[in-house]
């Protein structure tokens, strides 16, 4: 996916926006996942979000994502950003993530996705760090959230 950096996408800084920088990552990783699926993608988290450097205006942003990892229902897709200088061919690496997807039918249920064909020493590797992430996040989620309830307006309304 490419996009060039205009003034409506940029701040103050003459930089891009991270939320349209966010908003691009989870397109491009929808697009990798529903590939590989097949179905209906939503995404369920994004981690490990990091800006490593601005995306000026009048640059390009080359965004590839890739399936990492399939669970039952779910993948977890890479996505990088880098910025392109389109008068000089510099490239930098800009923004990185990692989200999960989860595939759903007409009905907005669940259905389970296509195995991942791991082939290289890497695609193993990341696959496993793929699994060691998964774990960790359904803990959290089990984990008591009490910042939740201080961050609710409406709670005890």
């Amino acid at each position: 996916m490419t996009q060039l950096i205009l003034p409506p996408d940029a701040n103050n800084l003459d930089a891009a926006f991270g939320g349209k920088v966010m908003q691009w990552i989870d397109i491009c990783g929808a697009i990798a996942a529903q590939r590989h699926c097949r179905e209906v993608v939503v995404t369920a988290s994004m981690d490990d979000l990091h800006f490593h450097a601005p995306i000026r205006v009048g640059w390009i942003a080359l965004l590839h994502s890739r399936v990492l990892a399939t669970f039952r229902t779910s993948m977890e897709v890479g996505v990088t950003v880098h910025a392109e200088n389109p008068l000089t061919g510099e490239r930098h690496l800009t923004t990185s993530a990692l989200l999960t997807f989860v595939a759903l039918d007409s009905a907005g249920q669940r259905v389970p996705v296509p195995g991942l064909i791991l082939e290289t020493d890497s695609e193993r590797a990341a696959f496993a760090e793929a699994e060691a992430r998964r774990a960790q996040r359904i803990a959290r989620q089990k984990e008591s959230q009490s910042w939740l309830k201080v961050m609710t307006p409406f709670a005890g309304a």
